[in-house]
């Protein structure tokens, strides 16, 4: 047995040194081919549309100039100063959008003086039209709002949960499953930084406002558990209960920055797992991403043809129809902006969860979950002694309600019925 023991130990050790070296080739590679391609891209638009298109390889210290707008940046923090006719407006924006160090930009030094060009926040009298809604209003009397992932879809909720509550569920809750802002069919405005403000924002106006929503409860997977740790929090006396499954909370290391441990974490530049490395490449190389978009996402029905004929699998079909219906500028600063961003709000939203509401809290985690680990939902519960949590064996990231919604969909009934009682 220690034979075998020590041997084990020496796979382990080799094939995580094998994963460093192979990864640091890889990425390296990555950081070249996204610098070159901040120039292809910068040649393309000015052919195209005759003008340069600053992009977030400047330095987030300089005043953004051509868009009218200043960067403030204090502490780790970030905002941007937006100026209109009627209001001067903070919008918080993460470092980590235009502090990602990388071996190719260490070496040459070079950076480009502006950040993305964005207009005045006038656009947002659209809503997150795209809200699928069950059960049967007449007889509801709470409701439940279902927050889905990052480059997901309300489809995550609707394809899987919702054709398994009871009849006697779906006659007493209002089911709502958002697609956030920039995500599945709800509207991808292109001058919007994808902030935590503008997301609440839609799901308030396109969900709690027009359906008076008044007493509800959450269900959020991975970033949507930020989301509606934040809606919790701003709606202390209306939650009934809060359900998160994969919450992506790293507690910073007080030597550390909160945005750029978050971001190495989620994204920590690695091949293996894949799940790690497809997070750090929509994370770290903004150009190498937006290619991806524009080869996949633009031709998104091309590819859920071929999906859907190769597959023949539905649950299979609405996973990749929700990764295909998003933009670059969507995920882009959505990963930033939410994941990242509020790193360091996260454990004063969790304080005040724990000290101003009443509501059951209850954590599902996959235990094969490569990215996000479980000790994130323990972290939680150091912050919510209270927090119940539920650990699913041979469950990742995705199977934790992928191939066991009947399961989840009792679970959660069970989860409201004690909460409103």
């Amino acid at each position: 047995m220690a034979v075998m023991g020590k041997s084990k130990s020496v796979l382990i050790l080799t094939g995580r040194v094998i994963n460093e070296a192979v990864s640091f080739i890889v990425f390296s590679v990555l950081d070249l081919i996204d610098f070159l391609l901040c120039y292809v891209y910068k040649l393309v638009d000015f052919f195209i549309e005759a003008e340069w298109k600053p992009c977030y390889c400047s330095s987030g210290k300089e005043v953004i100039t051509s868009s009218g707008k200043i960067l403030v940046s204090e502490q780790g923090e970030s905002k941007i100063v937006c100026l209109s006719s009627t209001k001067v407006q903070l919008e918080e924006i993460s470092d980590t959008l235009y502090t990602r160090p990388s071996l190719v930009s260490e070496v040459s030094n070079l950076t480009v003086t502006e950040l993305k060009r964005l207009k005045v926040d006038k656009t947002f009298v659209q809503s997150c039209e795209k809200i699928k809604r069950g059960g049967t209003v007449q007889k509801a009397q709470e409701d439940v709002l279902f927050i889905h992932g990052f480059i997901s879809s309300s489809a995550f909720w609707t394809e899987t949960l919702f054709p398994n509550f009871s009849s006697v569920a779906k006659s007493s809750y209002r089911l709502f499953a958002i697609d956030l802002l920039g995500f599945g069919r709800s509207p991808k405005p292109t001058d919007s930084l994808y902030t935590l403000r503008e997301h609440l924002d839609m799901i308030e106006r396109s969900v709690i406002e027009p359906h008076q929503v008044k007493s509800f409860h959450i269900v959020a997977h991975s970033l949507g558990c930020i989301l509606a740790l934040a809606l919790a929090v701003k709606y202390p006396g209306n939650v009934k209960s809060l359900t998160l499954l994969a919450p992506p909370y790293f507690p910073a290391p007080k030597s550390e920055q909160a945005t750029q441990y978050m971001m190495r974490r989620i994204a920590p530049r690695r091949v293996w797992p894949l799940i790690g490395f497809g997070a750090s490449m929509a994370c770290w190389y903004e150009h190498i991403s937006r290619t991806i978009c524009l080869l996949i996402c633009k031709n998104h029905r091309w590819w859920e043809f071929l999906a859907k004929l190769i597959t023949r699998n539905r649950i299979r079909t609405f996973l990749l129809e929700g990764f295909f219906c998003h933009t670059h500028n969507a995920a882009w600063h959505t990963l930033h902006n939410i994941i990242c961003g509020t790193a360091s709000k996260i454990d004063t939203y969790l304080d005040a969860v724990r000290d101003n509401l009443k509501c059951e809290v209850t954590i599902f985690h996959g235990k094969d979950d490569e990215l996000i680990p479980v000790e994130c939902s323990y972290n939680v519960q150091t912050k919510i002694p209270r927090a119940r949590i539920k650990v699913i064996e041979k469950k990742d990231h995705i199977t934790i309600v992928v191939g066991r919604q009947k399961a989840f969909a009792r679970e959660l009934e069970e989860i409201w019925r004690n909460s409103s009682g």
